[in-house]
Formats: C-alpha cells, structure tokens, sequence
C-alpha cells in the first residue's frame, strides 16, 4: 500500500513538473513575440530596414533620364544617388506621413545630406519624415538640374517602395542660400502637379527667389495658398531684418495668401523652435 502511494505522489509529481515547464515556455513564447512580430513587420525601403525613430542612409539607382538632366552644362553622369532619411517614433508607410524636404546652400561645397541633421529634432518630434538627397559623386556645377535631378530620383524611389506617399504632404526648407533654392525646386516639380506641396520654410532669406520661380514656371494657382514661415534673426549680418521684411512684402505681391515673418534673438542662424512652430503651423493650415 505504501508502495502504491509513493508511485503516485511520483506520478503527480512528474505531472506537475511537466506542467510548469509548459507553462514557463507559453510565458516565454508571449514575451517574446511581439519581438518577432515587429520585427517581421518592420517597414523597408529599397530593401532596407526602416528604424523608427532613426536614421536610414541609402543609395538608389539613377535612369537614363535624370542622368541626362543632370549631366547638362558639362557635369557627369551621376549613376547612384544618396537619400538620407529621418523617421520620427511609430513610423508606418501604411499611415499618411509628412515630408520635409531640406536643401542646401551651394556655398563651400554645401550638401543636403549635410544640412539635414538640423532639423531632425523638431522634424520627427512633430511627426514628419525629414528628407535630403544628392548623388554619390560630385558635380562640376552644383546647379538646379542636377539638384532637381537628385531630388526627383529620390522621390521615384520612395514611390516605387511606397507608392502611397505620392499623396503625402511636402514641405520645402533651407537656410540661407538654402531658402533660395528650395523655392525653386519646389516650383519647379509644382509646375506638373508631382508633389503635394504643402509649407515653405524660408531661415535667413535675404532675396525673393520664390515669386521669380513661380512667375518662371508658371504652377497652379493653388501654389499661392501653400504657407511661407520666414525665419528671422534679429541680429542677421547676412540677410538683415530689412531685407527679410522685403522678402515677406514680395511674396505678399506676388499673391501667396499665407506668408508669416517670425523673428527670433539671434544672427544668421537655425532655431529649433521656429523650425517645430513652423511645422506645426503647417499641420494646422493644411489640417493634416
């Protein structure tokens, strides 16, 4: 009899043991597959892992085409570009994201990529991607169709992984020379209705190149309604309080609707704060 007993207080025993152990690997299998999953799940791009809340550097081909527009005026081929890319938290292409486009000054062999950590911070704390492109060699001429050309491929890339983020909104920024040009380049893709353009903003601005681009390529009228967020330094040697102010009465005649002049205690300079307050003003404005 006592034998029988001790066989079954074994017998439960083992019972027991295999149960725990069951359950240890099912608590293990639910801790760890949401790891799994987001990682399974995790967005790429051109065949990259995109990190949310990162950086993601890549190169991507360039056709035939933006090679020639690129090559004119004696430049080279260029046959890879650069995109460098910014992702605020919780990013997923599912969603409708905002994009910011950063272009750099020409000056001292100034490029895009390089400018673009400038603005990250605000970027992605108000929830938009922060986007600069160029190629992978150098040009002869930095002029506006090899940035056009740089900028373009970059987006037909983005679209080919993504195609719904031809509908998301964009907004052009730079600084200094920088402020200049990126009105240009966003005339210059507006003008066929390619991108949906939705803020500029313009930081240490000393002349109007947006109203010459929108008298030279002719875009739709609505590109009058797109908001300018001028960024102004109270102590600017560069582009003075004056000429800022002349810029804001020049787009104001040429029609565009929604123009602010914000000025800020500093020189020639980026702040981070106008830069999120911008950002945000154009959420509000394009209620997106």
């Amino acid at each position: 009899m006592a034998q029988t007993s001790f066989r079954r207080a074994r017998l439960h025993l083992r019972v027991a043991t295999e149960i725990r152990r069951k359950v240890a690997r099912c608590a293990l299998l639910v801790a760890i597959s949401p790891f799994f999953f987001s990682i399974a799940d995790a967005a790429t791009l051109a065949g990259h892992q995109v990190p949310s809340g990162g950086t993601l550097d890549l190169q991507f081909p360039i056709n035939k085409y933006f090679q020639d527009y690129a090559a004119q005026g004696g430049n080279p081929r260029p046959t890879t570009g650069r995109a460098l890319l910014m992702f605020p938290k919780g990013f997923d292409p599912a969603r409708s994201w905002p994009i910011l486009i950063v272009t750099s000054t020409t000056d001292l062999g100034r490029t895009s990529p390089m400018d673009a950590p400038w603005y990250r911070d605000a970027a992605t704390a108000e929830g938009w991607v922060v986007l600069a492109t160029d190629a992978t060699i150098p040009p002869r001429e930095d002029s506006l169709g090899w940035r056009l050309a740089m900028l373009t491929a970059g987006l037909q890339t983005i679209r080919e992984n993504w195609p719904q983020s031809a509908q998301w909104p964009t907004a052009f920024a730079g600084y200094s020379g920088g402020a200049k040009r990126c009105g240009i380049l966003a005339a210059m893709l507006a003008k066929d209705n390619k991108i949906r353009i939705c803020g500029f903003f313009l930081a240490g601005i000393n002349s109007d190149r947006l109203s010459a681009a929108y008298n030279d390529y002719h875009p739709p009228g609505d590109f009058l309604n797109v908001p300018v967020w001028i960024s102004s330094g109270m102590q600017d040697q560069i582009a003075s309080p004056g000429a800022q102010e002349e810029v804001y009465y020049s787009l104001k005649r040429t029609g565009f609707k929604q123009v602010r002049l914000e000025r800020f205690f500093g020189g020639h300079s980026l702040k981070r704060p106008e830069i999120q307050r911008a950002l945000h003003w154009f959420r509000e404005v394009g209620k997106f």
